[in-house]
């Protein structure tokens, strides 16, 4: 940036300090009025503001003697707009320096501002002070010019601002200390303010405050009547509700109240329903939160959490509280990063104090929920803290039927509907899959525009919450034709081998990752025991599809279609070996418990006591089981092959075939109860 654009003013380029015209100004002898002070200085700043860059000699002439005597006084140097208002560019400054016009510079601003004293040669011996805006940094040029031309220069220090130091002072001091205070003050009181210090320490902000939600009269508007397919846990929960509302009959007794009831089974079986219908039954003040909620980053946040929980539980007992996700806070000790003095374990052994310490007993039942009981802490399990350890396993087809019914009371079904057959097609289902499948065949009703819910939804809900959502159909051409021999090399292969399900339907309609699927009807009741000829039937029938694949097309067109199929296959081969003992090694548990935990922590930690040999053998073993399994699948194929052929061409007009229609076609090329006999027969090489 050049100098001259610095200039605040417009009168860059007219003379600085303008007097009035000698020839024009009266003699001295001349006796003129002198005008009125007051009316020279209004006429003063309308000249400034005004911008025309007249100098103060005008303003000097037109005041009386006194005041022009005060006006050439020069005013002290404190700062730059008390010394002058008027101002000059750098540039004019440069030129006037140039030309010896400049007897005294005051450097204001730590170097930014500069209050020049200049000669002005139109006024005789006349002194005038400006201001100039100087560039930033101070050039050395400027300073060895003004010592070159014998100008006597100044730098003044800034003078403090007290309102800036007050300001500053609060910021850098007052504040902390007012918010230190009050974090002490708010600790103080609120430890007054319990009884007896009951809580402990508290923290700031509330932070060791527990989060629980009280509910002195529980109305959560579930009973054990909205509970289904958990029949050994809803009675262990009404022996607590009995207990709760005639403690006497049970004193008479001798009994004792248990003081805690774990909840244990996978997501969804219901474990925080129980809970809500217990709260809406016992009619006794209730307290729920999640174990996650006594964990904080801050060590000691916990454990004062659970003290504040237990004291306003005791308060209020006999009561229930329930902790859900209990693992959060309940992990065995030893495992963790921070040794034992981390959060978690400080919380766990407050906790620990506060359900069977010296305190006695305090009439507070805690009814915790985990799906990981493995990783729970053997302290926390013991009886005094949780006598009873419920199991909400699973429902199996008459817990999955007594569900359905629950959740199909407020939804229109049309008369066709069986939950039966419904119940029997969700094998593995829990009571919130159930809810959410009667829901999704709700909305598909809706979408379609029925006003009743009718089979049609509800097999098509079942598809999406298993393999996803339906795709595109796929066009007429190889790849059509190809997955329509593997679907039903599947089925045909499953149908033949004695031991497995039956098929419930194979369809070309992709869903999910899957181009076509094959779907199993399991029996009347679910089997808690499965036989080895039921786990060879189900390798055989997986293995089907791959076996179809390479009969029909060759071994070079064999598809990738089979991957995830010989995933399974493996998985389950390799647990007849090494888990079930259903292989030429023996009976053996070639598995170690903690190596199939669900706990990362508890996986790595597990001890590798497997040999290399016995890993080759096991290998070895797994292989023989499956590629048998495999020759049995291809043996299939290639004795009903016209079979295959017929169920091919009407697949792939319909695209979806039942089982009903499955087994009527296979019906008129083979004898499907002489096939299983020999095929038993077969099967005994590859069991044995």
């Amino acid at each position: 940036m050049s100098p001259t654009a610095m200039s605040l003013t417009t009168t860059s380029r007219l003379p600085i300090c303008r007097a009035q015209d000698p020839q024009k100004r009266p003699p001295p002898s001349a006796k003129a009025t002198p005008p009125d002070t007051t009316e020279g200085l209004s006429r003063r700043r309308l000249l400034q503001s005004a911008g025309l860059g007249l100098g103060l000699g005008l303003a000097a002439a037109r005041l009386p003697a006194p005041a022009r005597a005060e006006a050439s006084a020069p005013p002290p140097a404190l700062a730059p707009e008390d010394a002058t208002s008027n101002r000059m560019s750098y540039s004019r400054f440069l030129d006037y320096l140039d030309a010896g016009a400049v007897r005294k510079v005051d450097i204001f601003e730590n170097g930014t501002v500069a209050v020049v004293e200049l000669d002005d040669p139109a006024l005789a011996s006349r002194t005038h002070r400006v201001r100039v805006q100087l560039p930033p940094g101070l050039p050395a040029e400027l300073l060895r010019k003004l010592r070159d031309k014998g100008v006597d220069f100044a730098a003044h220090p800034v003078e403090p601002n007290p309102g800036l130091v007050l300001l500053d002072f609060l910021l850098n001091f007052g504040f902390p200390l007012l918010f230190v205070a009050t974090l002490i003050w708010r600790s103080i009181t609120m430890n007054n303010n319990l009884p007896g210090g009951a809580g402990g320490p508290n923290l700031p902000f509330g932070l060791g405050k527990s989060k629980v939600k009280f509910q002195m009269e529980p109305n959560t508007g579930i009973t054990f009547d909205d509970v289904a397919g958990v029949d050994e846990a809803k009675q262990d929960f009404q022996e607590i509700v009995q207990f709760l509302r005639s403690p006497e009959k049970f004193a008479a007794l001798g009994a004792r109240i248990p003081r805690g009831v774990l909840l244990v089974g996978p997501p969804g079986t219901g474990k925080t329903l129980l809970a809500k219908a217990i709260a809406g039954e016992a009619a006794v003040p209730f307290f729920s939160l999640s174990g996650s909620e006594f964990i904080e980053m801050f060590v000691g946040v916990g454990a004062s959490r659970v003290r504040d929980l237990f004291a306003k539980a005791k308060a209020n007992a006999p009561c229930l509280v329930f902790i859900d996700e209990v693992d959060a806070v309940g992990r065995q000790r030893g495992t963790g990063i921070g040794g034992g003095n981390d959060e978690r374990e400080q919380t766990l052994n407050q906790l620990l104090t506060e359900m069977d310490g010296f305190a006695g007993d305090s009439g507070v039942i805690v009814i915790a929920a985990t799906n990981r009981p493995e990783i729970l802490d053997a302290a926390l399990l013991r009886p005094g803290r949780f006598d009873r350890q419920v199991s909400v396993a699973l429902p199996d087809v008459r817990g999955r039927e007594e569900i359905l019914r629950v959740h199909a009371a407020n939804k229109r079904l049309d008369p066709g509907v069986s939950l039966g057959v419904v119940a029997m097609r969700t094998p593995g289902f829990s009571g919130a899959d159930l809810a959410n499948l009667m829901n999704e065949a709700a909305i598909l009703a809706g979408r379609r525009g029925k006003d009743r819910i009718t089979v049609k939804e509800i097999d098509d809900s079942i598809d999406r919450i298993v393999a996803g959502l339906e795709g595109t159909a796929m066009t007429d051409g190889k790849t059509k034709l190809l997955v329509a021999y593997h679907e039903i090399g599947h089925a045909l292969c499953a149908t033949l081998t004695p031991g497995h399900d039956e098929v419930q339907k194979v369809t070309l309609i992709p869903r999910g990752q899957a181009r076509g699927l094959t779907w199993f009807l399991p029996g009347k009741e679910d089997p808690t025991l499965v036989s080895k000829q039921q786990i060879v039937a189900r390798i055989v029938g997986g293995l089907g599809g791959r076996a179809a694949e390479e009969v029909i097309f060759g071994e070079a067109e064999v598809t990738t279609g089979g991957a995830g199929d010989l995933q399974q296959v493996t998985q389950v081969a390799r647990q007849m070996v090494t888990a079930f003992g259903m292989s030429e090694i023996g009976p053996w548990a070639l598995v170690e418990p903690s190596a199939q935990s669900g706990d990362v922590v508890m996986r790595m930690l597990a001890r590798n006591s497997m040999s290399e040999r016995l890993a080759a053998d096991i290998d070895a073993a797994v292989k023989g089981i499956v590629d048998r399994a495999y020759e049995v699948a291809k043996e299939h194929v290639r004795r009903n092959r016209a079979a295959i052929d017929s169920l091919v061409d009407v697949l792939m007009e319909k695209e979806t075939l039942s089982g009903d229609e499955f087994r009527a076609i296979l019906s008129e090329y083979v004898d499907i109860g002489k096939e299983q006999r020999e095929t038993a027969a077969r099967t005994e090489l590859v069991t044995a």
